[in-house]
C-alpha cells in the first residue's frame, strides 16, 4: 500500500486492484496543531500540553493522529476508550471500504476450480501469500499456510510434529494455552515436556532457557521448541536469538508472534525460525477468522499429518488405505476451502500496516512510559497507599526516535488496590471501566504460567488436581485469579491514555470509590457495605 495526496482534502488509497479515494476531514499534516488553543485548555489539554514537554519526540508520530481521525474516528464519536489491543486491533474503516469496493465489483468462486472466478480467488490468495512472505522479510524457501488464527497454526505444527519416545518439547511457562497446547500431543506420543521458568516480572532468563535446552537436546531424535516472542500478560519479549541457540542443537523452532507481530519488526531473513505463527485481526483488526503459518518448506516436509480432508489430496481410495497429498505443499495443510473472500483484505491490511509501523514503537513507547509512571504515582487519598500495583515488565529504556524497537510491548498488567492494600476484585474494576465506556481486559489472558508468575502463586498452581476448576482454585488462593490488563496499539493517542488515569484516579478518591462500589453490589445510597 502507498498513499499519495492529490489535495489537501483528498487522500487516495492504492493497491494493485483498484484505487478508491475517499474524504478526509482534516487540513494537511504539517498543519496539525501540536497542543489546543489556550481559549480550550481545560485538566486533559493542560495534562497533554506537559505530556509533549517532557516526551517532544511524541510529535514525530503525528501522521498516526492523522490516522485516527480519518479511520478510526468512530473512537470519538462513540465515546469509546478502547485499550484492548492485545485481544485485537481496531479495524481501519478505509480498508473496509476497499475490500467491500472490491467484492461488490468482483466475482469470486471456490479456489478448488478452473473457472475464472475460481482463478481470480486463487489468484488474490497467492497475492495475499506474497504479500505476508514480504511483510515478515521471508528468505526463498518459506510458504504460508492460511488458517482460522494463531491458534490454528499453533495446532497444526503440533498435531504433525513427529514426536517420540526419546523426543522433548520445550516452551516457556510464560505462553498462551495454545502454546502449552501443544503438550498433548508430545505427551501422547511419549514425548518429555520441558518448562522454562518465567520471572517474576515474566519471559525467562535467556541463559536458563539456554541450559534447559542444552541439558535436553537429542540430534538423534525430533526435538521442539517453541518461543513466546512476547507475552500477551506480562508484556515481556523473548530474545529471538534464543531460537538460533536451539537450532544449532538441533531443535526444530516455532514462533509463536501472534502478540508480537501488531507492533513489532520480524524479519525472518535475520531469525530464520522453523514456523511462525500470526492473526491478522491482531496485526490490523480486520478481517477476523484468518491467520497464518509462516513456515520453511523443508520444515512442511518433515511433519506428519494425522488426517486428510477436502483440498489437501488428489486422490484417495475408497475403500482402501491408498491416498495421494496434493502437490504443492501448502495445500496439504489447509483443510477443506480456504476463506477466499477475506485474503484480499489480508494483503491490503498489510501495505497499510507497513506504512504506519515504523512510526508506532515511538509512539507506544511514550505512552506507556507515561501511563504507568501516572498509574503508580496515584494514591488514596485517606491513606497514601497505592491505587494500583503494576505486575508486567516495564521496558528498560525510552525510545528517541522513530525506527527504534523497544524491548517490551505495549502491555500493563496491574491489580487495584484497596487503601488497606488488599486487592480489590478484577469485577469490580471491570464494572467500573464499563461504565465509563472503557474497554480493557481481567483475567489469566489464556495464559496461566504469566499470570501465576506475575501474582506470585505459583506455589499453588502446584496443588492442582485432575478435575480442579476456576471457583475451586480461587477459593484456595482467597481472591479472584487475574489481572487488569490494558494494552496500547495502532490508534491509541494520548487522550485514550488520559482517560484511563482519570478512571484510576476516581477509584482513588474514598467517595467516588464508595459511589462506584455501591452501585456495582446494588447496595441503597447511603448504606455502608
Amino acid at each position: 500500500m502507498s498513499l499519495t495526496r492529490s489535495t489537501p482534502s483528498q487522500e487516495t488509497f492504492w493497491t494493485e486492484k483498484h484505487v478508491t479515494k475517499y474524504p478526509v476531514e482534516h487540513p494537511p499534516l504539517a498543519y496539525a496543531p501540536l497542543a489546543p488553543p489556550v481559549s480550550q485548555q481545560d485538566d486533559a489539554a493542560r495534562a497533554y500540553s506537559a505530556f509533549l514537554r517532557t516526551f517532544p519526540e511524541y510529535q514525530t508520530t503525528w501522521i498516526l493522529d492523522t490516522l485516527r481521525r480519518t479511520d478510526f474516528g468512530r473512537l470519538d464519536r462513540t465515546g469509546e476508550t478502547y485499550v484492548d489491543y492485545m485481544g485485537g486491533s481496531q479495524l481501519p474503516e478505509s480498508l473496509v471500504r476497499v475490500h467491500g469496493d472490491f467484492l461488490t465489483r468482483s466475482v469470486m468462486g471456490n479456489t478448488h476450480s478452473v473457472s475464472s472466478s475460481s482463478k481470480l480467488s486463487t489468484k488474490c490468495a497467492d497475492e495475499a501469500r506474497d504479500a505476508v512472505l514480504s511483510f515478515f522479510r521471508a528468505p526463498l524457501g518459506y510458504t504460508v499456510i492460511f488458517t482460522p488464527n494463531a491458534t490454528g497454526a499453533l495446532k497444526l505444527v503440533g498435531e504433525a510434529f513427529p514426536f517420540t519416545e526419546h523426543s522433548c518439547y520445550v516452551l516457556g511457562a510464560d505462553s498462551h494455552n495454545s502454546v502449552h497446547g501443544i503438550r498433548e500431543y508430545a505427551s501422547r506420543r511419549g514425548a518429555q515436556v520441558h518448562y522454562i521458568p518465567s520471572t517474576s516480572t515474566g519471559g525467562f532468563v535467556p541463559s536458563v532457557a539456554k541450559d534447559i535446552l542444552r541439558r535436553h537436546k537429542s540430534k538423534s531424535h525430533p526435538n521442539l521448541f517453541a518461543l513466546t516472542g512476547q507475552s500477551n500478560i506480562s508484556n515481556a519479549k523473548n530474545s529471538l536469538s534464543t531460537l538460533d541457540y536451539a537450532s544449532s542443537l538441533g531443535y526444530h523452532t516455532l514462533l509463536d508472534a501472534a502478540a508480537l507481530a501488531p507492533t513489532s519488526v520480524i524479519s525472518l531473513s535475520e531469525t530464520p525460525v522453523d514456523a511462525m505463527a500470526v492473526s491478522f485481526y491482531k496485526m490490523f483488526g480486520y478481517p477476523t477468522g484468518v491467520g497464518a503459518l509462516i513456515v520453511k518448506e523443508s520444515f512442511l516436509e518433515q511433519l506428519e499429518r494425522p488426517w486428510f480432508a477436502g483440498g489437501t489430496v488428489d486422490i484417495v481410495q475408497v475403500p482402501g488405505p491408498i491416498i495421494t497429498r496434493a502437490s504443492k505443499l501448502h495445500e496439504q495443510f489447509e483443510d477443506g476451502t480456504i476463506n477466499y473472500l477475506t485474503l484480499p483484505a489480508v494483503t491490503d491490511g498489510l501495505r497499510f500496516l507497513s506504512a504506519y509501523l515504523p512510526f508506532l514503537p515511538l509512539r507506544l513507547s511514550c505512552l506507556l512510559h507515561f501511563a504507568t509512571t501516572s498509574l503508580s504515582r496515584l494514591r488514596h487519598e485517606s491513606t497514601g497507599t497505592p491505587v494500583v500495583n503494576i505486575l508486567s515488565k516495564l521496558p528498560s529504556r525510552r525510545l528517541r526516535s522513530v525506527g527504534e524497537q523497544a524491548d517490551t510491548g505495549s502491555v500493563i498488567s496491574l491489580i487495584f488496590l484497596f487503601p488497606s492494600g488488599q486487592m480489590m476484585p478484577n469485577s469490580f474494576i471491570e464494572h467500573v471501566a464499563v461504565s465509563q465506556n472503557i474497554s480493557l481486559r481481567t483475567g489469566c489472558m489464556c495464559n496461566p504460567g504469566g499470570a501465576a508468575a506475575l501474582l506470585g502463586i505459583e506455589g499453588d498452581m502446584e496443588l492442582l488436581y485432575p478435575g480442579v476448576t476456576l471457583k475451586d482454585f480461587e477459593t484456595v488462593v482467597g481472591r479472584e485469579l487475574g489481572v487488569v490488563r490494558i494494552s496500547l496499539g495502532l490508534a491509541t493517542t494520548f487522550s485514550d491514555v488520559w482517560k484511563v488515569i482519570r478512571f484510576a484516579a476516581a477509584i482513588a478518591n474514598d467517595r467516588s470509590r464508595q459511589s462506584l462500589w455501591d452501585s456495582w453490589t446494588n447496595v441503597p445510597i447511603g448504606q455502608a457495605v
